[in-house]
């Protein structure tokens, strides 16, 4: 196991994107945005992908990238979970982008890599790793695409979809042009990350990948999909912990500050010791993926320890807010769907856990 500790790389791209986060997707502006059908904020998505470099991070640089690790990819991630900023990173960075890396579609990688395109997975935003290929969408002997994936994170703002598809010799992986589907954003209950229905009829496509390579390209974008959500979970609880210690200490009742208060000062130790763990789990998911060391055992660890512990801390920040928690105008109320929200994307808890004992032959 390599050092898990931020490297000074790591805290500089850190200092970056929370700076530029801080000054474009503050609580006002993140609530606000929510009032409007907009929805994401593909004016500071563009700053990310173009001046921070966010969109080819991981990518290889001779694919346009930067040629980073999943270790910095996290970092971005942590961040953005402490924002929840209205963008497509984890639809076109972390899952796309991912899948069309490890099915070595080049030119697709590029436009994504250099932030010319957003990118989506085609499949629902609950599939977990090792779930299967699915097969709702099916290619013709032309290459046409028929069928319907629901609930696909970003779909709404991508202009490329990677969708997987039962082709003519059996699994497959497609690049469609998102203007030749038929998109329809749901109501999402995560007000920050959209979600939508994507119809195909006989949509022209690219095959990038087949069989045994096309079935190991969806499972690595999903695992590494599931191993860098940790990282944001990390980040949602970190954002709660911080905001609530904040409030305590300036609220007083009784001619002290709240937070002196014995029960509550053991509350706030728990979500510590919680936020310690997780960042623990996170950083050797992170690092996993970026070394290929038991890959599969450290992303169900992580997610069957960080999904509990994001939707424990928000739930507590807004009940420890009292009244102002329970309010449309304060931010927590946002973390905490982005928490639960996040607690079924790529796999519940239960199914990471169930997948585990199997990686770890424990007896069922």
């Amino acid at each position: 196991m390599t050092d898990l500790l931020y490297s000074d790389v790591e805290e500089d791209l850190r200092a970056s994107v929370r700076d530029l986060l801080k000054d474009k997707a503050g609580a006002e502006a993140l609530l606000a945005r929510i009032e409007t059908a907009e929805g994401y904020d593909l004016k500071l998505w563009r700053t990310l992908a173009d001046e921070v470099g966010v969109a080819g991070l991981a990518v290889p640089e001779e694919l346009g990238g930067h040629g980073a690790s999943a270790r910095e990819v996290a970092v971005v991630a942590e961040e953005l979970g402490r924002s929840v900023a209205p963008v497509p990173f984890l639809g076109s960075v972390v899952l796309a982008t991912t899948a069309l890396v490890r099915a070595g579609a080049a030119d697709f990688v590029r436009r994504l890599a250099e932030g010319r395109a957003i990118g989506a997975l085609a499949v629902p935003l609950s599939t977990a790793p090792g779930a299967g290929f699915p097969s709702s969408v099916t290619a013709s002997a032309s290459g046409t695409l028929s069928g319907r994936v629901g609930t696909v994170a970003d779909a709404s703002v991508a202009d490329l979809l990677v969708v997987p598809a039962a082709g003519p010799d059996g699994p497959a992986l497609y690049v469609v042009e998102a203007s030749a589907a038929t998109v329809s954003e749901l109501v999402s209950f995560d007000l920050t990350r959209r979600v939508a229905d994507v119809s195909f009829s006989d949509a022209p496509a690219t095959l990038v990948a087949s069989g045994p390579e096309a079935a190991a390209a969806l499972e690595d974008a999903l695992l590494f999909g599931a191993g860098i959500l940790a990282s944001e979970q990390t980040g949602v609880a970190e954002w709660a912990l911080t905001e609530t210690v904040s409030y305590l200490k300036g609220r007083y009742q009784f001619g002290r500050p709240v937070g002196g208060f014995q029960s509550l000062k053991h509350r706030l130790a728990n979500l510590y010791t919680d936020l310690v763990l997780a960042r623990a789990a996170a950083r050797n998911a992170a690092d996993a993926l970026a070394t290929g060391t038991d890959v599969p055992i450290a992303v169900a660890v992580a997610q069957a320890r960080n999904a509990p512990i994001a939707v424990k801390a928000t739930e507590e920040a807004i009940q420890l807010h009292g009244g102002i928690g329970m309010t449309w105008e304060h931010p927590a109320h946002l973390y905490l769907k982005r928490a639960k929200a996040d607690e079924l994307a790529l796999g519940t808890p239960g199914k990471h856990r169930a997948r585990l004992a199997d990686l770890v032959n424990l007896p069922a």
